[in-house]
């Protein structure tokens, strides 16, 4: 399934963007302001350039006691952002953010410019549905074998006892 087919990629509240100027107090606020855990940094062409995250203030400038005043999202942004387009197949990007350790993923349109963002928990909501789902059908087949398997069981069982039986009488 591609990202952008799914309903909940189309309902999705504008993404929260700053440049790389905005101070980082403003940034925090902003994020606070939404309870957003990040913000997407983009350019004057709405192309992404950045990403600033909670781990990015923790540990770029509270870990380092660095002031906040004196600071600019360019200073502690993560600038190596992995984007994806909204045709690029969710799973697989699913695959990717979890094995590279990262939780937002930009999504640009043909020309760059950012249009959403998904993270992990949106794909756990997206593919949730369709796990129990495909579980749902799993047991449904299965246990149509493994009623063939109780009942040779139950055959076995019942053919023991009567030997048990028939053994303890005679």
């Amino acid at each position: 399934m591609k990202i952008a087919e799914r309903q909940e990629f189309k309902s999705k509240p504008k993404p929260l963007t700053c440049t790389k100027e905005t101070s980082i107090r403003e940034a925090a606020q902003m994020m606070a302001a939404q309870n957003y855990g990040s913000i997407v940094v983009v350019g004057d062409d709405e192309r992404v350039i950045g990403m600033l995250t909670e781990r990015d203030f923790l540990n770029r400038v509270v870990a380092e006691g660095k002031d906040v005043d004196a600071l600019t999202v360019a200073d502690i942004m993560t600038d190596r952002v992995r984007v994806a387009r909204g045709d690029d197949d969710l799973l697989e990007w699913l695959r990717i953010m979890s094995n590279e350790r990262f939780r937002r993923l930009p999504v640009v349109d043909g020309d760059g410019k950012l249009i959403n963002i998904v993270t992990q928990g949106d794909f756990v909501s997206y593919t949730w549905p369709d796990l129990i789902s495909q579980a749902k059908t799993f047991v449904a087949s299965s246990a149509s074998n493994n009623r063939q398997i109780l009942f040779v069981a139950g055959a076995i069982l019942a053919y023991t006892a009567a030997l048990l039986i028939f053994i303890s009488v005679i």
